[in-house]
Order: C-alpha cells, then sequence, then structure tokens
C-alpha cells in the first residue's frame, strides 16, 4: 500500500511540473524588461540607469514583484505592492508611473503596469 501512495504522489509531483511549465509556455508570464536612462528608486533601493526584469513572484501572488538585471541573474527588490487598476486615460503601453522627488534624488516608481494589461502593483513607500 505504501508503494502504491508513493507512485501516485510521484505522478501527481509530475503532473503538476507538467501543468506549471505548460502555462508557462502559453504565455502566462507577467514579466516585463524596463529600460532606464536615468537611476530610479524602488523601497530600499536606488537602481542605476539600465534594463530590469519586472515580475510578479508567482501567478497566483500577484502583490509580491520582483525586480531583477535583465538577464535575470542580480536580484535588486523582492517586496508587495498593492494591486490597482490602471487610470482609464494612460496608455497600456506605459510601463510605469513615478512618484516625486527632490532635484537631486532618483525618482521613485508608484507604480508598475503590465504592458497590455489593465492591472498595476502599487509599491508600498514608508
Amino acid at each position: 500500500m505504501t508503494r502504491r501512495m508513493a507512485i501516485r504522489m510521484g505522478l501527481a509531483a509530475v503532473a503538476l511540473t507538467c501543468v506549471a511549465a505548460a502555462a508557462q509556455a502559453l504565455g502566462f508570464s507577467h514579466e516585463n524588461k524596463l529600460k532606464f536612462n536615468r537611476p530610479v528608486a524602488l523601497p530600499g533601493v536606488v537602481l542605476p540607469a539600465g534594463t530590469y526584469s519586472f515580475d510578479v513572484a508567482s501567478p497566483t501572488a500577484l502583490d509580491v514583484v520582483v525586480v531583477r538585471s535583465a538577464n535575470r541573474d542580480k536580484l535588486y527588490y523582492m517586496g508587495f505592492t498593492r494591486t490597482v487598476s490602471r487610470p482609464r486615460h494612460m496608455s497600456s503601453q506605459t510601463p510605469v508611473a513615478f512618484g516625486e522627488a527632490a532635484a537631486n534624488e532618483a525618482p521613485p516608481i508608484a507604480t508598475w503596469y503590465e504592458i497590455g494589461d489593465s492591472i498595476g502593483h502599487e509599491f508600498l513607500y514608508r
């Protein structure tokens, strides 16, 4: 009986892996690559000018955003956000909204909007 249970659990794990891989292959990714020509800020970090990968931690955790280098080998930020709707007047191709900053400081990214989507991720500054 224990051997049968182990085989069933193994098959279930393989099936879940296949479903997850298929979901990724079908384009359920939330990743956007964004290029900044000047430094920008996120809670607790300033990103130098460059290209970054913005993504959610998982398709079921849309309130956790992960920001990595463009090739995804370096993690710069991971934190909770608040899911918000894109303003009606904003183009679906506009990826970020900035907050205010002093003249000598990097402007903070207030919200990241997934390109082509109607939702955004508002960063929580304290």
